[in-house]
């Protein structure tokens, strides 16, 4: 049995006000992040962490033996899918 998926009110006005181009964009950003078989270009990004909180996030990955920000992308990719 497939899930089903609602939407809230607000989401569907945000999506009825997108643009023809904003639309393509999500749908070539969503392909690329679901069915592309090769990896694609990374962006240097920069972002302000608590130190305390970036200190125990790294902690945290150390004992589960991954690294740190790789478990963010992870992170970044679940919430987005």
């Amino acid at each position: 049995m497939k899930a089903i998926q609602y939407f809230s009110k607000e989401y569907l006005e945000r999506c009825n006000s997108m643009t023809p181009e904003q639309i393509i964009q999500f749908l070539e950003d969503f392909r690329a992040l679901h069915y592309d078989a090769k990896p694609r270009k990374s962006r240097l990004i920069s972002i302000k962490i608590p130190d305390n909180l970036l200190n125990a996030f790294k902690a945290k990955a150390k004992i589960h033996g991954v690294n740190y920000q790789t478990q963010i992308k992870k992170l970044m990719k679940d919430w987005v899918t």
